[in-house]
């Protein structure tokens, strides 16, 4: 079994404020001309010099209408970006895919057996040509309101993996992370070095977590992560037993005050697994608010869009 070795960060290009509505308006009005649904003026009703005509056709105010959604909808994530201090409006995701990308352990990180017992898939980044990455956050110690604003105000998906000796604290602050639509997934009761353990008490850490998110959240989940990235066979089999399906590692991880990377070239790659915690200033040199604008401002830069990893499984 391995463990989780990682190392810091880098910066990228810049988009003007009206890219997305400067690309899309070109393609509507042209299939709107094509259509015949842009209407000359009435004969003798043409527009005094300098003036446009009036826009006539259903389509054609249709068209104006939603360009004029897009430029709000945008002004609106430029205030948001602003009010939470990012460099640059944070990209967004294209749409889950029709087809989801197949799933295989990544070399090295097989147990014995892996295949033959059909057992959960470890990886660290999803395969996509997407450029995405996925954020997940681990364990639940810190509890800020701010965290759970700033997430729900800029859309940004996450994946929280949880134990229970530290959510018991405050059960609801995670309903209110659920209700906002993010998946609550396995982490053990009490964030033990599983392969320490023997199968049974392994089992009972893994199976427990589950119960509790099932009992408290009404949901069992299908997303494990072990603590510390740390896991044997009887790890993998006590999981697939509690109905566990796969099981996400990491290729990054974001700190307040810098970044770690597992591969030698210490780069994002489309579909990678970035891993946080719920830390403040006990622990950290800032709060969540301050590790996730690090993390928004490189992988932006950088033109990664976050997406949920759910999406993808």
């Amino acid at each position: 079994m391995r463990q989780v070795v990682q190392n810091a960060v880098g910066q990228g290009e810049k988009r003007g404020p009206n890219a997305r509505t400067r690309l899309l308006l070109p393609a509507l009005a042209v299939t709107a001309l094509a259509s015949g649904c842009v209407q000359d003026p009435a004969p003798g009703n043409h527009p005094a010099a300098g003036q446009q005509p009036p826009l006539q056709a259903p389509a054609a105010r249709a068209l104006h209408s939603y360009a004029a959604g897009l430029e709000a909808a945008h002004t609106a994530r430029v205030a948001v970006a602003k009010r939470w201090k990012l460099r640059r409006v944070p990209l967004t995701p294209p749409p889950p895919p029709a087809r989801k990308p197949h799933l295989t352990t990544r070399k090295g990180f097989e147990v014995t057996g892996h295949r033959a017992l059909d057992l959960p898939p470890v990886f660290t980044t999803v395969p996509t040509r997407d450029k995405v990455v996925f954020l997940t956050i681990d364990d639940g110690a810190e509890k800020d309101p701010a965290f759970l604003r700033m997430m729900s105000e800029l859309k940004i998906p996450y994946t929280a993996f949880l134990s229970d000796y530290l959510v018991k604290e405050d059960y609801g602050y995670f309903k209110r992370m659920r209700d906002r639509g993010v998946t609550l997934n396995n982490h053990t009761l009490h964030h033990p070095y599983l392969p320490g353990l023997s199968y049974a008490r392994q089992r009972q850490e893994i199976c427990g977590m589950q119960d509790v998110i099932e009992k408290r959240y009404g949901t069992r989940p299908a997303l494990f992560r072990p603590p510390f990235g740390n896991y044997d066979k009887n790890t993998l089999l006590a999981a697939k037993s509690c109905g566990i399906k796969h099981v996400p590692l990491w290729n990054e991880e974001v700190f307040v005050d810098r970044w770690e990377y597992r591969e030698w070239d210490r780069a994002l790659h489309p579909g990678d697994i970035v891993l946080s915690h719920f830390r403040g200033r006990g622990d950290w040199k800032g709060t969540m608010p301050d590790m996730i604008r690090r993390f928004l401002d490189k992988v932006t830069a950088e033109g990664y869009a976050v997406a949920k990893l759910e999406d993808y499984l």
